[in-house]
């Protein structure tokens, strides 16, 4: 049987929960402990105390606010002329280090908003030097 030896998951999810509880409820009673719980009892016990402290719609939350943030970034590299539809050229033009250093599918929420910033910039300069 595969058991679970970190715990960090638990203990961040529900500060102050009652443990003992929580664990029977997910071993059907075979026990208290964390130690001797399955590591499927274990992910789903994390998943359905994710479920309720609302994980789900902060995580979904901030995955459309990155999508949103992507969508943006691809627009302005489509004015500056980089070919959107083609993957490896926008991976070229984001890992250049003076636009961001790393590829697209790397790039977090914030070096999104900053390199949607610098390619505004960069696309008001062009326009204006047209």
């Amino acid at each position: 049987m595969n058991h679970v030896d970190n715990y960090g998951k638990f203990y961040k999810l529900l500060p102050g929960a009652d443990k003992e509880t929580l664990v029977r409820q997910f071993t059907n009673e075979r026990t208290e402990h964390l130690r001797q719980m399955t590591q499927t009892e274990y992910e789903l016990m994390c998943k359905e105390m994710e479920r309720v402290a609302g994980y789900d719609e902060r995580r979904a939350a901030l995955l459309k606010a990155k999508r949103k943030a992507r969508s943006g970034v691809l627009h302005q590299m489509q004015l500056w002329g980089v070919n959107t539809a083609d993957w490896k050229a926008v991976d070229r033009f984001c890992e250049d280090k003076r636009i961001a250093g790393k590829a697209f599918r790397f790039l977090d929420s914030v070096e999104l908003s900053d390199l949607n910033t610098k390619l505004r910039a960069m696309n008001r300069k062009k326009k204006e030097n047209e």
